[in-house]
C-alpha cells in the first residue's frame, strides 16, 4: 500500500529532498506532493495566467488564489500531510496548511523543533502527531507498515 503524503512547510531549503532520502532508504512506499517549491513561480504565477495585474496587491492576491487552488487539490487527494516548522522562516504558510489538513481531517503530523512548543501549542493539540524532527515524522509512517 502506497501512501501519499503532502510536505507543508517552508521552500527556502532543501529539507523535502531530505526527508525524501531517508523514506528511501527505509524503503518505506511514500509518494510526495508539496506546495510549489520554486519561490518566482509562485510569486509569479497570477500575472503568469491572468496577466499583468495593475499593483503588488492584485499580484499576490492573484498568485496566492493559484496557489492555494494547487494546495487544495494536492492535499486533498494525500492521505498524510507533514507540516514541518523550522526556526529560521515565519512559517504562516505552513500554519496555514496545517489548519487546512486538520480541517479536512487529514492525518497530520507537525514537525517542530522545542523552542516552537509555545507558539504551536494549539495547533499541535489539533494535529494527529506532533515530533520533533523529520525521522521521527518517518518512524511515525513507517509504523503504519509494521
Amino acid at each position: 500500500m502506497e501512501l501519499t503524503v503532502y510536505l507543508a512547510g517552508q521552500i527556502h531549503d532543501d529539507w523535502r529532498e531530505n526527508l525524501k532520502q531517508k523514506a528511501s532508504e527505509k524503503n518505506l512506499p511514500l509518494q510526495f506532493v508539496t506546495p510549489q517549491t520554486n519561490h518566482d513561480r509562485s510569486d509569479q504565477i497570477g500575472e503568469d495566467i491572468l496577466g499583468k495585474q495593475p499593483n503588488n496587491l492584485y499580484r499576490d492576491d492573484a498568485a496566492s488564489s493559484i496557489n492555494n487552488f494547487r494546495t487544495q487539490v494536492l492535499m486533498q487527494k494525500s492521505d498524510v500531510v507533514i507540516a514541518l516548522f523550522g526556526e529560521k522562516y515565519k512559517q504562516w504558510n505552513t500554519a496555514m496548511d496545517a489548519s487546512a489538513a486538520i480541517t479536512m481531517n487529514k492525518p497530520t503530523i507537525i514537525v517542530r523543533p522545542e523552542s516552537l512548543i509555545h507558539p504551536l501549542k494549539e495547533l499541535s493539540n489539533k494535529a494527529t502527531v506532533t515530533v520533533e524532527t523529520v525521522d521521527q515524522a518517518l518512524d511515525v509512517l513507517a509504523y503504519i507498515y509494521e
